[in-house]
């Protein structure tokens, strides 16, 4: 896992942060929103994520006029046989880029619900598994908001991780061009020397042992006062979902057992706290007129939440 960082950073710079929260969410079963201005190699990211895991990856441009059949697939009239068939969708795939999510329409957003959540399409009356490992990694542009429709709370809560990819520093971007100034083609990552360094069997292998990492009471009950507290902010209009609870221990386990951990601690919850729960709180609008944001909120309720010794 660690090795997939470093095949990653030869197409991609200054994102190490990002490239831990996808493999996160992967060790967790779990799905990403990439937040981000365009041009910060959001795409190239995952694309080479994928590549570093061996995986298959399909790519789905958002727009207006998309249909839910475009993402799940759907039945087609097969001439030859004189029946309907299914042609599958670009969601058949191990790792999904739903680019700019929040430019389609909420009936197309919600046809990957079911996807995300239960690991497979139904249709005709059949349920059809989707591949193992699975995951949607969607990105949305925070700055731009005609044209855009705004994600629903039902499909928020089905991510895992909301990231935030910021615009790199001086020195990684001033890499960046050096790169490019090389000959450096992000269209063609196999020239850039990125290869896959995992196997599929070895990500599910991953999984399991993430999920195996042993949790105590005390670091429970810790998880659920912290989620009953951003529900009892009075800056907060929408708390955590129990769902929220659950996300939170699955990211903090698959944290722990990164860094080599038999156990999660405080301090793993407090790591991927913000992350886990950044997109599923909806502040009071009042809140939002004095200035009040979601992050701020998140680490006022880590400061005044009791942590177990």
């Amino acid at each position: 896992m660690h090795r997939v960082r470093t095949e990653v950073g030869k197409a991609v710079v200054g994102q190490d942060g990002t490239v831990t929260g996808l493999l996160i969410a992967l060790l967790a079963r779990g799905h990403v929103l990439l937040e981000g201005v365009p041009g910060v190699a959001k795409t190239l990211l995952v694309r080479s994520f994928s590549q570093a895991l061996g995986l298959d990856t399909r790519r789905v441009q958002f727009t207006p006029d998309l249909m839910p059949g475009d993402v799940t697939g759907s039945l087609v009239y097969a001439a030859r046989s004189g029946e309907f068939e299914f042609r599958a969708g670009p969601v058949f795939t191990h790792v999904l880029l739903a680019d700019e999510i929040n430019r389609t329409p909420p009936k197309t957003q919600a046809a990957l619900l079911e996807a995300m959540e239960e690991r497979q399409v139904s249709s005709d009356g059949l349920s059809r598994p989707l591949p193992d490992p699975f995951l949607v990694a969607a990105t949305q542009n925070p700055v731009e908001h005609e044209g855009t429709y705004t994600l629903p709370e039902a499909q928020l809560d089905r991510f895992l991780l909301k990231l935030v990819v910021d615009l790199p520093g001086r020195d990684a971007e001033v890499d960046v061009l050096r790169r490019h100034a090389g000959g450096f083609d992000p269209r063609r990552l196999r020239e850039a020397g990125l290869d896959a360094v995992v196997t599929p069997t070895e990500i599910l292998a991953a999984q399991r042992a993430a999920a195996s990492v042993v949790v105590a009471d005390d670091v429970l009950g810790y998880v659920v006062d912290l989620a009953r507290a951003t529900r009892q902010s009075p800056s907060v209009l929408l708390g955590v979902s129990p769902r929220g609870s659950t996300g939170l221990l699955a990211a903090a386990k698959a944290w722990a057992w990164l860094g080599g951990y038999p156990a999660i601690t405080p301090d793993h919850v407090q790591t991927m706290l913000v992350p886990v729960w950044r997109h599923r709180i909806r502040l009071r609008p009042e809140a939002e007129i004095e200035g009040v944001t979601v992050d701020s909120v998140l680490t006022s309720v880590l400061q005044q939440t009791r942590v177990p010794l």
